[in-house]
């Protein structure tokens, strides 16, 4: 280990859930904090930088492990929709509870989107799909 990176964690981390995650394994997460302590919550915009996935769910204040999204390397994430390879990957709305945390394949309705995957194969909704983690990236769809 080098001197510089000691009290690190690479690879897998463990926080606390900032609400009930219990369901929602293969979702993406934001670390954000309670008071200055971290904890793991579902994305709250669609522009979120959401670069965790939750691997080992739990309910609201139990302890989640977060995988997380690197460049570069292969994943599994539920999706909202369907997809193609090839096909930019971006947060599901998160204006419908039920979608936060997903990805869907970047639309066409004019807006900014963080690119955070892409596909590598066709998927159909609620599919747990495989992608690789590239981003993020600001689109603008006009």
């Amino acid at each position: 280990m080098f001197p510089s990176q000691t009290n690190t964690i690479p690879g897998d981390v463990v926080y606390p859930a900032g609400e009930d995650l219990s369901a929602k394994e293969g979702f993406l997460a934001v670390l954000t904090h309670d008071s200055g302590s971290p904890e793991a919550v579902l994305p709250t915009a669609n522009t979120d930088l959401a670069n965790f996935i939750v691997g080992d769910p739990g309910a609201d204040t139990e302890d989640v492990t977060l995988i997380p999204l690197t460049s570069g390397k292969q994943y599994r994430v539920k999706l909202k929709g369907t997809c193609n390879p090839g096909n930019q990957l971006v947060l599901a709305d998160v204006g419908t509870a039920a979608d936060k945390g997903m990805v869907r394949a970047l639309p066409a309705a004019a807006g900014d989107y963080n690119v955070l995957a892409i596909a590598e194969e066709a998927g159909v909704d609620g599919q747990l799909i495989l992608l690789r983690g590239i981003g993020p990236i600001t689109v603008t769809v006009s």
